[in-house]
């Protein structure tokens, strides 16, 4: 079993994040904010990993330190839940629609954290979520866990679907990529 527990404590927030990247798709999600439990909870589900999320965070500020620091946690639980990345698939793509939106999503579990958002969200806000922190959290996440992640929306015109698109299209890629198919690593270097 690939899994991992962090646990993350500052100032600002206090998470605890528990991941089995082998698991179901099974959820205990508590961040504070909606909107963002909504998202999570389709990223495991559609990645088809076990997930627990519990967060205390400086809501009374906004809700920026909440969704970073959960980035940050998550991406540590999956780099972790790797192990020695030995035998994964490495890459993966996704293209899902949600209704009028269709989101592409391309991973490359490469150890070169870099993110491309090309996301034009209409709305300051989805629920109490501020979508600027979409690009927050994905943005915390790969450096974390050390992906090069491409997200783009292709077209869309409800912002609530674009950013749904965009999270079950995540959790596809990083059960894809994370697929064991064979022995060693996926790198001509011999390393990644």
């Amino acid at each position: 079993m690939r899994a991992s527990t962090v646990e993350r404590k500052t100032k600002e927030t206090d998470i605890f994040v528990e991941l089995n990247i082998d698991g179901t798709g099974q959820t205990d999600i508590s961040t504070g904010i909606g909107f963002f439990d909504h998202m999570l909870i389709l990223l495991a589900f559609h990645g088809k990993f076990d997930l627990t999320i519990r967060c205390q965070g400086d809501l009374k500020v906004d809700t920026h330190h909440t969704v970073e620091d959960i980035g940050l946690a998550l991406g540590q639980a999956f780099l972790q839940s790797l192990n020695d990345k030995k035998g994964i698939r490495r890459y993966a793509n996704a293209y899902i629609p949600m209704d009028e939106s269709l989101a592409r999503v391309v991973l490359d579990i490469s150890n070169r954290p870099y993110l491309v958002y090309n996301v034009d969200l209409k709305k300051e806000y989805l629920g109490q979520m501020d979508t600027q922190n979409f690009e927050e959290f994905l943005r915390a996440f790969v450096m974390a866990a050390k992906l090069t992640l491409h997200v783009e929306v292709l077209y869309g015109n409800n912002d609530h679907h674009k950013i749904e698109a965009v999270f079950k299209a995540l959790g596809r890629v990083l059960s894809e990529a994370a697929d064991i198919i064979g022995e060693g690593i996926a790198s001509s270097k011999g390393v990644l």
